[in-house]
């Protein structure tokens, strides 16, 4: 059996994401596959790319032949170089920064108006009218 290492498509038109998959050569592109190895994102900015780099080793150690996109994406996570033997093994993902705390500014005034207290008043006359009754027993 011909192993491939691919690209397995998800998501919507003109949004895909992908997962890395090994599956049969023989087996349609969305169709069964043997593992699901990581994740490929290429409409977020900066890519997200996640491959499970121990599970990428053992599939290309056992002949499973990767995809052009494929090696490619393993050439950035430097499992490429790890299988291949070279020294320089390093990922060249890029991380996206994380997202800053939103603080709020303290000069402006709300926006939202708090609530009124009106309803909370009409039920307190109510709460009292049971207890004259009971005084008047």
């Amino acid at each position: 059996m011909a192993v491939k290492i691919r690209l397995k498509r998800l998501g919507k038109i003109r949004a895909p994401y992908y997962r890395v998959v090994v599956a049969d050569s023989r087996t349609k592109r969305d169709g069964r596959v043997i593992e699901e190895i990581g994740k490929y994102n290429p409409t977020e900015n900066p890519s997200i790319i996640e491959i499970d780099s121990e599970r990428a080793q053992y599939w290309l150690g056992v002949g499973a032949q990767p995809s052009e996109q494929v090696a490619a994406l393993l050439k950035l996570t430097g499992d490429w170089a790890k299988f291949k033997g070279e020294k320089d093994t390093a990922s060249k993902v890029q991380v996206a920064e994380a997202k800053s705390v939103f603080v709020a500014d303290e000069k402006k005034k709300p926006v939202l108006k708090p609530k009124t207290e009106t309803p909370a008043k009409a039920e307190a006359p109510a709460a009292e009218a049971p207890a004259a009754d009971e005084a008047a027993e």
